[in-house]
């Protein structure tokens, strides 16, 4: 079957989009939604501008669609974008990499049903903890491109995903009721190899900003 995936270029969406391959689905074309909301409901967005580098070192056709990201009427851009990827590859189906949202899984699902689509969410209710150990395990290299919740500061963007940083994310979510995968909006996080790449991207450069507890990384990569 044809898959298109919602990709942000984040762990979440490029995890469900290796499960989905490894289950057999054909990866026809990746969905990206580039929303001007900082704050959006539905739509990642730090670093999301290097997804096409992403696409590039996976070798699938990238689908992007600009947004406002005024809420609810985001949808009808994310429609547009799945439409596209229906008549220019094919697709069957969605794939997603929601863990806990329902506020994204529901909405998701309704624009499936209305296209006729199969909606696939392979991380949906998962264990995060046991997410973030399988990332490693399975040679995921991720690092951290976006914090917005106490007490996580500049000092976290651009820590790498590893065995370290899930011991320090367990006593987080225990002192303050943070999500270890940042599903709650925590933080967010960007891809920079894994088994889907044909090599590993490189960041070049960078630029911060932000305040107290927001910041965003913008990344430039080789």
């Amino acid at each position: 079957m044809k898959v298109g995936v919602l990709f942000s270029g984040g762990k979440d969406s490029c995890y469900a989009a290796y499960l989905a391959e490894k289950s057999g689905k054909e990866l026809a074309c990746l969905i990206n939604i580039v929303s001007e909301n900082k704050e959006s409901y539905m739509f990642h967005t730090p670093s999301v501008e290097r997804v096409k580098e992403q696409a590039k070192v996976m070798d699938i056709d990238l689908i992007v669609v600009k947004s406002k990201g005024v809420k609810e009427k985001e949808l009808e851009d994310l429609e547009k974008a799945i439409v596209e990827g229906v008549e220019k590859h094919g697709i069957e189906g969605i794939v997603t990499g929601a863990v806990m949202s329902v506020y994204q899984a529901e909405r998701i699902q309704k624009i499936c049903d209305k296209l006729g689509l199969e909606c696939f969410n392979p991380l949906w209710k998962r264990n995060q903890i046991d997410i973030l150990n399988e990332l490693i395990r399975e040679k995921f290299e991720v690092i951290i491109v976006g914090v917005f919740a106490y007490p996580l500061g500049q000092e976290w963007l651009g820590r790498k995903i590893d065995e370290k940083f899930i011991e320090e994310v367990i006593e987080l979510e225990r002192k303050y009721g943070i999500a270890p995968s940042g599903e709650g909006g925590e933080f967010e996080s960007f891809v920079l190899n894994c088994p889907l790449f044909s090599n590993e991207l490189k960041v070049e450069g960078f630029e911060d900003f932000g305040s107290k507890n927001s910041w965003r990384r913008d990344l430039e990569l080789e």
